[in-house]
């Protein structure tokens, strides 16, 4: 191989990010709507809690049905730093990151120390998320049942924004940066070593492994950037209640995009976080317009039914799909 090439397969992954970048900073000029903006918006917060989720789930094998509990520790955390102690959003956004991160570091240590994995891994971590929950629906500090509301200072200074556009665009730059993140991890020792525990853990181990350590570096990982993308939520909605912030449907929104978009891949779960979100907007508002009202839980069906396709038909997702049809193109020619 030509030392032209090496550089080629180097540059190559980080020049489609770029692109990608590139292609969704416009998008606001496509659809400069206030609905279509708040909607792309929307979707970047999701995608960035579906990049957390795939990092532990998607290349460590870890799967977690209890994410809500990052998230809303990132939301609560950013919204309470300010309203209860002053702190300028900038400030405490860095912190309530810290506060995920060290949020899945317990969860790991808790859960990893004790051998659990699977299913049971998978339940402890939603057990996490409900008594966050509770804790937040209880507790006076947070707001208790009547959530806690963050003050309107429109301002860069203050992290909100008069135009959905910019909140797009500082969102999306979360989106890349975690991208990127994955890109980083996906190519490094630790990457490897987080693959080998997915596809076996006892192998792993053997080989020199220390996979609870690896693990606990995942989840740690996971946790800062799902709440990376709580504080997003906070900053955009601007009020949070704890079935808001700790309620399942993060988790559920979480884990559906990887798995749709393509476990352990970059782009998987901006791509799923797109098509799952775009149709299941698009069939609320077909059925608003048959049937003259909204259809409650219509979206959740379609959710339901997208994982039964992709898990039968599709179990690489849309970036499986993707590769195997530039594989088959590339083959004819």
């Amino acid at each position: 191989m030509t030392r032209l090439a090496i550089r080629r397969l180097a540059c190559g992954p980080w020049l489609s990010l770029a692109a990608a970048a590139l292609l969704l900073a416009v998008l606001p000029a496509l659809f400069a709507s206030s609905a279509a903006l708040n909607f792309l918006g929307f979707v970047m917060v999701i995608a960035l809690a579906a990049l957390g989720w795939n990092l532990l789930a998607g290349y460590g094998g870890q799967f977690s049905f209890g994410h809500a509990a990052f998230f809303g520790m990132g939301a609560y955390a950013m919204a309470l730093l300010q309203v209860r102690l002053g702190l300028n959003p900038w400030l405490a956004l860095p912190v309530a990151v810290a506060l995920g991160g060290l949020t899945g570091l317990a969860t790991g240590f808790l859960s990893f120390r004790a051998g659990l994995r699977g299913s049971y891994f998978a339940l402890v971590t939603l057990a996490f998320a409900e008594v966050f929950r509770i804790l937040a629906n209880a507790m006076a500090f947070t707001g208790g049942a009547a959530g806690v509301l963050v003050p309107l200072r429109i301002g860069a200074a203050q992290f909100q924004f008069a135009d959905k556009a910019t909140f797009y665009w500082v969102a999306l730059g979360f989106v890349i940066a975690a991208m990127a993140l994955t890109r980083l991890v996906e190519r490094s020792r630790f990457g490897a070593q987080l693959v080998a525990v997915r596809e076996n853990e006892e192998a792993a181990r053997a080989l020199g492994v220390d996979t609870v350590r690896v693990k606990l570096k995942a989840i740690t990982l996971s946790g800062a950037v799902t709440a990376a993308a709580g504080c997003l939520y906070a900053q955009k909605s601007l009020y949070l209640d704890a079935n808001i912030a700790f309620g399942p449907w993060i988790s559920v929104e979480a884990l559906l995009a990887p798995i749709i978009g393509g476990l352990g891949t970059v782009f998987g779960p901006l791509a799923g976080t797109f098509l799952l979100l775009g149709l299941g907007e698009g069939t609320k508002t077909l059925l608003a317009t048959l049937t003259g009202s909204a259809v409650p839980g219509a979206d959740l069906v379609l959710f339901g039914a997208l994982l039964i396709l992709a898990v039968a038909f599709a179990p690489r997702g849309i970036m499986g799909v993707v590769a195997g049809a530039a594989a088959r193109i590339g083959g004819a020619r």
